[in-house]
């Protein structure tokens, strides 16, 4: 059943004999002409544009190679002369970059140091200025017990004076009751007896004038205590708002104080942060020049924007490598870095997967390149990893793969991802792998559907 061919138009309306001697159901439909719509001419522009294409690119090809890159020059001389001179530049740049390394780490180590001290008074200034709050609230507490002290005194007068006022009126009593018992005094026993004739009434008023008197005693005793305790209230009250008010007087001097300090320590911090902004300018101004060596150190390891001509011949000696057509690499190449001009901004530490970055650090290490100079595509904006090198973006993991080949075909062992040379041909291997990953997929399929 696997063998029997399949029918490829319908045949349930039989054609005339007219139509066609020869027709089966397992051919194709004829092509037929629509007479009801209009046809207009056309001609056929691809394969003229295909012949200009490749016409310019030819005249590119030979007359340019004058301005081509120092890959392609044949003078193995002048090669080797200008190698030792990029050579030497890249040493001269690495020495200055050292040093220019060194003073920032200077300058820094200088910035922490008075920004050490300006956190140490700024915590001072921050002690200092809780403890005049904390001042401020006692001095608010000490007011309003002044004010308590004060109440109470005034309510302590006022007691005092209505004790005043009743100890007036019972020495009156007093003073009546002592007359009452002098002119008791004056009679005898026998005028009272007789005056009393029942003996009950008799010994009832003798024990009045004697219990009188004890009254008398008791009542005078209390007045007498009563003035000493509330004078001795006073005292007290009035020693203790004059307590109050030494320590008032006290608390607004050493507030004066710390005010004075703190103004000093204001003053100490805003020299401090000023040493500081003038070493944050110098550091500034020492890492803009360390990027500008590594820009140059850069472009002589064969990395940096590209003009179109020597884009060009890049993308001819992959093609010729590979089979790749150079139009496409150019576009591919383009659209990765705009032909080596965006090749990222971030640092590895930041922007590569955990599992790329010891791939990384090697690639650096077999180029002698220090990692943290050298920059990568930073992450998408929805969590993706960054990490991509070079002209042809690739991460380091993709990059190991096909460094072996790319060393085969360039001569340089190691491959650079920053190498224009090298990454144009990764490129051509990677495209090349995937369009014989595409026709193996595109084979399979056309067999199944058979």
């Amino acid at each position: 059943m696997a063998d029997l061919l399949k029918p490829k138009i319908l045949g349930d309306i039989t054609p005339s004999d007219k139509e066609s001697n020869h027709w089966s159901v397992f051919e194709c439909a004829p092509e037929r002409i629509n007479l009801s719509k209009k046809r207009f001419s056309s001609f056929n522009f691809t394969k003229p544009i295909k012949m200009a294409v490749f016409f310019v690119a030819s005249i590119f090809f030979l007359f340019g190679s004058a301005n081509a890159p120092s890959i392609f020059t044949t003078a193995s001389g002048d090669n080797s002369t200008s190698t030792q001179s990029k050579i030497n530049e890249q040493q001269q740049l690495q020495s200055q970059l050292q040093q220019l390394e060194q003073q920032i780490n200077q300058y820094e180590n200088q910035i922490t140091s008075y920004r050490k001290q300006g956190d140490t008074l700024s915590n001072q200034i921050a002690e200092l200025n809780a403890n005049i709050a904390k001042i401020n609230l006692q001095i608010e507490a000490t007011t309003l017990t002044l004010k308590q002290l004060d109440q109470n005194i005034a309510s302590t007068q006022t007691q005092i004076s209505v004790t005043q006022a009743d100890i007036v009126t019972k020495k009156a009593a007093l003073a009546n009751m002592l007359n009452n018992i002098y002119q008791t005094d004056q009679v005898s026993l026998i005028e009272i007896f007789l005056k009393n004739p029942r003996l009950s009434d008799f010994w009832g008023n003798v024990e009045n004038l004697n219990l009188l008197q004890s009254n008398l005693r008791v009542a005078t005793q209390q007045v007498t205590d009563l003035v000493g305790t509330l004078q001795n209230q006073e005292q007290q009250f009035a020693a203790s708002r004059t307590d109050v008010a030494s320590i008032q007087d006290y608390q607004q001097a050493q507030k004066s104080q710390i005010a004075a300090t703190q103004a000093q320590k204001s003053t100490i911090l805003a020299e401090t942060k000023g040493q500081e902004s003038k070493y944050q300018v110098l550091l500034a101004k020492t890492k803009e020049t360390a990027a500008q060596i590594r820009a140059r150190i850069f472009q002589l390891l064969g990395g940096g924007q590209l003009s179109f001509e020597d884009a060009y011949q890049y993308a001819k000696m992959a093609s010729n490598a590979t089979g790749i057509d150079p139009s496409m690499l150019l576009a591919v190449l383009d659209r990765e870095s705009a032909l080596g001009q965006n090749v990222g901004k971030c640092n590895y530490s930041t922007a590569m997967s955990p599992s790329n970055q010891p791939i990384f650090l090697e690639i650096a290490k077999s180029l002698n390149l220090d990692p943290n100079i050298l920059t990568v595509s930073c992450p998408n904006s929805d969590g993706v990893y960054g990490g991509a090198m070079g002209p042809a973006q690739f991460v380091p993991s993709t990059w190991e793969l096909y460094a072996p080949q790319i060393s085969q075909i360039t001569g340089n062992n190691p491959a650079s991802p920053w190498n224009d040379a090298d990454a144009f041909v990764a490129t051509a291997l990677y495209l090349k792998d995937a369009m014989v990953g595409c026709q193996s997929i595109y084979s399979s399929s056309i067999s199944q559907n058979r």
